[in-house]
């Protein structure tokens, strides 16, 4: 791919969605524009209007779990398809601006996440600071790198971006934190990435809450020798106890087997809404 294309992420510039949009463009081997907006809403939004050629959206995190926000979009708001998946290891940093020492912080700003993953750090290096809480990490580093005595929690790629000095890195409290980046596009958009092993992520709509209805879903995939990676289920916002299902199996729309599996589904559920069918590492 040579020709130019826009990307969508929440912002503002130097999130970690930001971040992934970049690692996107690069597999892509595009020059790209990234349009930073205010809500996951409006990345599928633009996306499905045509507005961005692509959006990304985070899935899960390896500590918080689904980013339940962007499953309903996929469920009941938007037609996006899923392209590819980015992973991104979460590493937070203590920023600030050029020049500030340990003893010079009296405020640490940060997202409610990002102070929540580094209270260790914050409670053993920094424990008479007051915190307090911004829009995105993003927006932590763009004050603490031009605000005196004033730390902020965020990635080395908003410390690049707004000018702030890396005071310590990885502070966070667990290691292993990853986040799971998607890249959509638009139904029907062609596949833009290679590859030999391959994930399809579905939303499965029952016809009726009732007994035995995960079992059989659970058969058609096992008798078909289909490893289902996720399964997990979401109201469908119609009523109390009104129930649906995401899932992701291992394999692709075009393999025999997913195909037979499908079909059965299909015949049994209300409605079986295929999220995307993209290569994986």
């Amino acid at each position: 791919m040579s020709q130019s294309v826009t990307i969508a992420f929440l912002g503002p510039a130097g999130t970690y969605s930001d971040e992934a949009a970049h690692a996107f463009a690069k597999r892509l081997g595009v020059e790209a524009e990234f349009v930073a907006l205010p809500s996951f809403n409006t990345v599928f939004e633009y996306v499905d209007q045509g507005k961005c050629d692509y959006g990304v959206v985070p899935t899960e995190n390896s500590l918080e779990g689904s980013v339940t926000s962007t499953l309903d979009n996929f469920a009941f708001n938007s037609d996006c398809v899923i392209l590819g998946e980015e992973v991104l290891s979460i590493h937070h940093c203590l920023l600030a601006a050029p020049g500030t020492t340990m003893a010079d912080i009296k405020t640490v700003y940060s997202h409610p996440q990002g102070l929540a993953q580094c209270r260790r750090y914050l409670n053993a290096h920094l424990p008479n600071c007051q915190t307090i809480a911004t829009s995105s990490t993003a927006e932590s580093a763009r004050v603490a790198a031009s605000t005196e005595g004033v730390a902020g929690i965020g990635n080395e790629f908003a410390a690049e971006l707004h000018g702030a000095e890396i005071l310590e890195r990885e502070i966070e409290d667990h290691y292993g934190n990853q986040t799971c980046f998607a890249l959509i596009g638009r139904r029907g958009t062609q596949p833009v990435f290679q590859g030999t092993k391959f994930k399809t992520s579905l939303a499965l709509f029952l016809n009726a809450n009732k007994a035995g209805t995960l079992h059989m879903i659970l058969s058609e995939f096992a008798y078909a020798g289909i490893d289902l990676s996720m399964i997990q289920s979401r109201p469908t916002k119609q009523g109390l106890g009104d129930y649906m299902f995401f899932v992701n199996i291992d394999g692709s729309i075009y393999e025999p087997d997913v195909q037979t599996a499908l079909s059965c589904l299909r015949l049994k559920l209300r409605e079986v809404k295929v999220l995307g069918c993209y290569p994986v590492a």
